[in-house]
């Protein structure tokens, strides 16, 4: 990046500045975000994270616990 001089204008700065971030920021070795298989395989997990929570709340032990909790709750409080 050449140096500022005297002749240069405000917007002159501003666009080099710009250039210059950009290069920092998106520079060779750096990903500017996922790719598509990596949306998909995050996609995946996330589904397969939440159908074992579901399949874990729904089961009757943990049914059971919240239902205890629940009434233990309420009858600590009225």
């Amino acid at each position: 990046m050449a140096p500022l001089t005297r002749g240069d204008t405000r917007c002159d700065r501003r666009r080099r500045l710009r250039v210059r971030w950009a290069s920092l920021s998106t520079g060779p070795g750096r990903d500017r975000g996922m790719s598509t298989a990596e949306y998909a395989v995050g996609t995946i997990a996330a589904c397969a994270f939440a159908a074992l929570l579901f399949k874990v709340v729904t089961s009757s032990e943990v049914q059971q616990m919240i239902s205890g909790l629940i009434n233990r709750a309420l009858s600590v409080a009225g």
